[in-house]
């Protein structure tokens, strides 16, 4: 009795990490924006910010949505893409309403210009939910078409993991066209960098399908350079100061 009470107890336990785990892949990828979201209110400033960051993670959990669709795997993360979605609209919302509020010119960048040379730095928050929306529809009519394909399914997965391997990657270039990090919250990238050794391990130890882990390794190693950006700018700054 007494050893049916412990396999009990350590079952519970086991069943309640499981749980908190679940709910940390949920939502744990979209607290690293909170210091962003934070900094870009307080500085009233999006310039350290790069807003294809949102656009990398649009695209990819709207494509693992669909991959999901084809291949159902763990339902924890197809409500993580769900709240990654949610996020990066508040960030572009926020990003939009900061920049049209600090615009000095009149002049209104819109996605129906179709210049490609303003492409996602439009002037509006609507025209960003007009793109995901045309491209989510796209999405659905050639899955609706191929969903019968493992060879697409696959192809599905491995872009959407691509895309999310890329997500530092934007912020990255901004820091190095920017020869500075003055504006990105480095707790963001800490936390990237907390959040994408947490879920690489996640993935591993839960078997899902090998392009998660290698789209976590790949964040890992970009974060990590974000990081010594972080170090050799404010390093510049200081020389120049001094």
């Amino acid at each position: 009795m007494e050893c049916d009470q412990g396999l009990l107890c350590r079952f519970g336990s086991w069943t309640l990490l499981s749980w908190l785990a679940s709910c940390l892949m949920v939502f744990g990828g979209a607290l690293p924006y909170v210091p962003q979201y934070q900094e870009i209110q307080r500085s009233s400033n999006t310039e350290g910010f790069s807003t294809r960051v949102c656009l990398v993670l649009l695209i990819a959990n709207i494509l693992r949505i669909f991959f999901w669709i084809g291949k159902q795997f763990e339902l924890t993360l197809l409500l993580q893409s769900v709240v990654m979605i949610l996020t990066m609209f508040a960030m572009l919302h926020l990003c939009c309403t900061v920049q049209n509020t600090n615009r000095v010119s009149t002049k209104q960048h819109r996605l129906s210009d179709l210049d490609f040379r303003y492409f996602w730095k439009w002037s509006a928050f609507e025209d960003y939910l007009l793109f995901c929306f045309g491209f989510t529809v796209l999405c659905a009519v050639v899955t609706l078409l191929l969903l019968d394909s493992a060879v697409f399914v696959e192809m599905l997965g491995s872009l959407a993991v691509m895309f999310e391997a890329m997500l530092g990657l934007p912020q990255l270039l901004q820091n190095f066209h920017n020869h500075s990090t003055k504006g990105m919250s480095v707790k963001m990238v800490l936390l990237w960098t907390a959040g994408d050794v947490f879920k690489t391990t996640y993935f591993v130890m839960n078997e899902s399908p090998a392009q998660f882990w290698v789209c976590g390794s790949v964040q890992i190693l970009i974060d990590v350079a974000i990081l010594l950006q972080v170090l050799l700018y404010s390093q510049d700054t200081r020389v120049k100061l001094g």
